[in-house]
This record gives C-alpha cells, sequence and structure tokens, in this order.
C-alpha cells in the first residue's frame, strides 16, 4: 500500500510540473491588440493541394475568414489554385486586407496563368490587396533561376499599381541579390526551427530580430517584411529545438513584442493547422498553425493561461487509473498463487506502474498529433496498447514467478510453443512492440528528419520487459536467433542515432536508451532446447 501512494504521489506530482503554466511578454493572439498579417490555407481534415482537383467551397473560406478578422488585419495567401482566387472578393466583405501570393515553378503556362489571374485580381480589388508576392520559395526549390524570377517579378509589377515582393528564406536573399532591384520591398522568412543549426524556443526571437537587421544591413534602401515566422506546437525536436504549444505561444509572444519595439511588419506562419502537410514534413508539418485544424479554436485565447498540456487533469486521473490497476493485478495475482514474492518484485511493479501512470497522458497526447494516415495510426496505436498493456501482463508474470516468454514459445516448433494464454498475450505484446522498435530505429537511420520519437509509449512498454528479464530470468537454455539479431540491430540503432541528432535533443537520447534497454532485455533471453 505504502509503495502504491508513493507511486500515485510521484504520478501526481510530475503532472503538476508539466502543466505548469507560463509567463508571456503579451498574449499571443488578442484582439485588442489584432496581428499585422498571418499565413492562410484553407485545408481541413483530408482536403490536401496536392491533389489538384481539390476545390475548397467560398462558404467555407469565408467562414475562416470571419474568424481571422476578429485576430488579424490581414492574411497571406500562396496561390490563387484550389477556389483561392475568390478569396479577396471574401476578404473585403470582413474587411481583410490581403497579401496575394502567385505559386511559381517549373511549368512556365502555368506560372502564367497564375499570374494573369492575380494580375486580374489585384485591379478588380485594390483596396483589399496591399500588395503581390511573384513566388515563394522558388529559387530554395531550385525550380527558377533567379533571372527567369526577375522577369516575371517585372512582368507584374509593369501590370499593377499595388507594391511587388518575392519571399525567400532569408539566405537566397543574400545569394540572389539581383533579385532585390527588381522588387519594392524584401520578403524573408525565418523559421528558427528549420535552420541548418536548429535554435531553441527561447532564443529564436533573438534570432529573427538578429537576422533581420543583418538583412536590413544588406539591402538597406527597402523595407524588410518578414514574411514567414514561428514555430510548430508538437512534432520532433531538432537538437535542442523542441515543439510545444507553450514554446509556439512563447516564440510568437516575444516575436510580436518585439516587432512592436522595434517598429516592424510581421507575417505569422499560420493561421490553422494544415494537416495535409504531415505528409511531406511529419507531425510538425501540420502543427504550426494558431489555430486547431478540427475545432477550430483559438490555441491560446486571451486571459488564459498557456500549458502544454491543457487537458492535464484527465491525463493524469487516467495515468493513476492505470497505476492502481498495475498494482491491482499484482495483489490478485498473488491471491491466486499464495507465496511472498522478493521485495524486489514489488519494486519492479512500483517502477512500471509509475512510469506507465506518468507517460500515459503522454503518449495519448502524442497519438493524437502524430496519428495521419491508416500506417502512422495502426503503427502508433498499437504501440500504445502495448504499452498500457506491458505493465498489467508484466505485474501478473512478476508475482507469478513467470520469465519473459521467447518469441520460439509463440511462433516456433509447435512442440515447444507455450499454452499458457497469459504467457501468450505478454509474448505477443513483446513481439509487437519488437517490430515496432526496429521499424522506427532504422527510420531514424536512414530517413529521420521528419521522423517522431515514441519515447513515451515504447518507455511505457519496455520498463516492464526489462524489470521481468533482470528478475525472472531463466538461469538455462540457448540465446534465440530472433532476439539476438533485433537485439544486434537496437543497441547499433541506438548508438548511432544518439549521435547523429546530438546530445541536446532529449526525445532522441530517450528514445535511444529506450532501445538499449529493450536490446538488452532481448540479449538475456533464453529458451528451452525443443527435441528433435
Amino acid at each position: 500500500m505504502a509503495l502504491l501512494i508513493i507511486s500515485l504521489g510521484l504520478i501526481a506530482a510530475v503532472w503538476w510540473w508539466l502543466a505548469a503554466p507560463i509567463q508571456l511578454a503579451r498574449a499571443p493572439i488578442d484582439p485588442a491588440a489584432k496581428l499585422e498579417c498571418v499565413s492562410y490555407a484553407p485545408f481541413r481534415g483530408q482536403q490536401t493541394p496536392l491533389v489538384a482537383t481539390t476545390e475548397i467551397a467560398p462558404e467555407q473560406i469565408a467562414e475562416d475568414l470571419a474568424q481571422l478578422a476578429k485576430i488579424s488585419k490581414c492574411v497571406r495567401t500562396y496561390s490563387i489554385e484550389n477556389g483561392l482566387d475568390r478569396l479577396p472578393a471574401l476578404a473585403k466583405k470582413v474587411d481583410l486586407k490581403v497579401i496575394q501570393g502567385i505559386w511559381l515553378g517549373n511549368n512556365r503556362l502555368k506560372n502564367l496563368a497564375q499570374i494573369n489571374i492575380a494580375i486580374r485580381l489585384a485591379k478588380e480589388y485594390p483596396d483589399v490587396i496591399t500588395a503581390i508576392v511573384v513566388g515563394n520559395e522558388v529559387l530554395l526549390r531550385g525550380e527558377m533561376t533567379a533571372s527567369d524570377l526577375t522577369a516575371n517579378i517585372r512582368l507584374v509589377k509593369s501590370q499593377v499599381t499595388v507594391p511587388v515582393t518575392y519571399a525567400d528564406v532569408w539566405e537566397y536573399w543574400l545569394r540572389n541579390r539581383e533579385v532585390y532591384d527588381a522588387v519594392d520591398f524584401v520578403t524573408i522568412h525565418i523559421l528558427p526551427y528549420w535552420e541548418d543549426f536548429p535554435i531553441r524556443a527561447r532564443n529564436a526571437a533573438a534570432h529573427i530580430g538578429a537576422i533581420r537587421k543583418q538583412v536590413a544591413a544588406a539591402f538597406p534602401a527597402k523595407e524588410i517584411l518578414i514574411g514567414e515566422t514561428g514555430w510548430p506546437s508538437a512534432g520532433r525536436m531538432r537538437e535542442g529545438a523542441l515543439p510545444s504549444r507553450a514554446n509556439q505561444a512563447r516564440v510568437v509572444s516575444e516575436i510580436l513584442d518585439m516587432a512592436q519595439r522595434e517598429k516592424f511588419r510581421v507575417n505569422l506562419i499560420e493561421a490553422y493547422d494544415q494537416p495535409w502537410k504531415r505528409q511531406l514534413e511529419g507531425t510538425v508539418g501540420g502543427n504550426w498553425g494558431l489555430i486547431e485544424a478540427t475545432r477550430r479554436m483559438l490555441k491560446y485565447p486571451a486571459g488564459e493561461p498557456v500549458r502544454n498540456f491543457p487537458l492535464w487533469k484527465i491525463q493524469m486521473a487516467t495515468g493513476m487509473g492505470l497505476c492502481v490497476l498495475v498494482f491491482a493485478v499484482a495483489m490478485l495475482t498473488l491471491r491466486r498463487k499464495p507465496w511472498k514474492p522478493r521485495w524486489m518484485s514489488w519494486i519492479a511493479v512500483a517502477v512500471s506502474a509509475t512510469s506507465a501512470g506518468i507517460l500515459l497522458g503522454v503518449a495519448a497526447d502524442k497519438l493524437c498529433q502524430e496519428s495521419y494516415g491508416l500506417g502512422n495510426s495502426l503503427r502508433w496505436g498499437l504501440l500504445l496498447a502495448a504499452g498500457v498493456v506491458s505493465p498489467l501482463l508484466g505485474a501478473n508474470a512478476l508475482m507469478s514467478g513467470r520469465a519473459l516468454p521467447t518469441f520460439v514459445e509463440l511462433i516456433g516448433p509447435r512442440p515447444g510453443r507455450t499454452g499458457s494464454v497469459l504467457t501468450v498475450m505478454l509474448g505477443i505484446t513483446l513481439l509487437v512492440t519488437t517490430l515496432i522498435a526496429a521499424e522506427t530505429a532504422l527510420g531514424f537511420v536512414f530517413d529521420p528528419r521528419y521522423r517522431d520519437f515514441p519515447f513515451a509509449a515504447l518507455a511505457m512498454a519496455v520498463v516492464p520487459f526489462w524489470a521481468l528479464a533482470w528478475l525472472n530470468r531463466p538461469l538455462v537454455g540457448v540465446r534465440p536467433v530472433a532476439e539476438s539479431v533485433f537485439a544486434g540491430l537496437l543497441m547499433i540503432a541506438a548508438v548511432y542515432v544518439g549521435f547523429n541528432e546530438g546530445p541536446k535533443n532529449w526525445q532522441s537520447l530517450w528514445t535511444c536508451l529506450i532501445y538499449a534497454v529493450l536490446g538488452i532485455t532481448l540479449w538475456r533471453a533464453r529458451a528451452a532446447q525443443t527435441p528433435e
């Protein structure tokens, strides 16, 4: 009972710490002090511009603009496709200004069609469209030369009266100075999270200010508009750059405070989370919005505390419930098999129950954020299920004196298979965890940029396995080949990924530690030799 009370106290203490609100320089979204401008894309749910036939209904765009007009003076668009050619007319109805984007690529005919429509809109809505952005990061993508881009900019300038610019990552302006002569003002993108050397959230605003001044010194005769800046609210760490709700609110708050003090314009990216971007950029790509994608609710309503886990009380209570259930399974097992277990077995149960109770809410939150598409949903759903079941089955095995089953006992020759239902369930849980761990580990080795670290659910599942491997390990038997191969793979991947991601990335270090622990657990497995 004492261990249970201690476990519940630790769960409560950790969640109280995780849910502590942060203090901000100013409210990130304040209707009393509207944003200068915010990037807008209209796509919801499964809607995506990657499907050329996607057409957004004007009613949907109008609904979004009515909401945005309450918090921003302006919206920036990137294209006139997918129904966005109707946006200026709709923006006029709610008194929103528009920075009209023209999407350029390597298709000259399509480029010309976009340019002609944008020119027409600028002439029809001179009181709505305040500027035209001819191309967005087309130099970064390598889809157009600087000379061709300049020709397109001059073509647009010759036919409109509003200012014309081009938008790209700040380094590409410094590398292509000839574009500067063609534009009316310079639009730079500064995204501290995506820098080659990622910037921590606490240093993001200072970094943005320093880069803006550097570009202003290089191009002193024209205004420097920060056309994209912000911070993601969810996704994987890059070195010390951690996406989170609190960090997003902090970075946005400090940027807006600095812009007000130093008198420069800034456009935030972006208005709404865009789930379709996860297909290209992983979880982090779909979570730059100030407003949630599904419920269309502000992430940071004015006057409300900003927390990483707004539902922390529910998450804490659920974790406590799982903790109690793990202890209950251990006690019920002892009632059916009345013998006195080693005190270390109770410590192992407590550790499994406490870690699962703390991490359940974090893992569930990550599942909601990171599940996009059937594959990801299935992978993370199975891993979370393993994380919930593992401490329950592990408690039963610890109290019963049973060892962690080997894969041979599940899928090997029939004479050597186990007949225990609980042992089969524990073995299946171990197999699912091992396969997902191996798949994600290989992903981090060969294609890591947009992958999420499964540290929470993976830790929930692995801790009970590790305890069983040390406390109830068979003293005789041969080391199974399958477990040995997985153990070697996980250990090698843990070392490589840890060095590749760097010492600042605690998500990576935590995940690599769990890979290593699972590898050691598998290496300690022993299987009885089956008769010939």
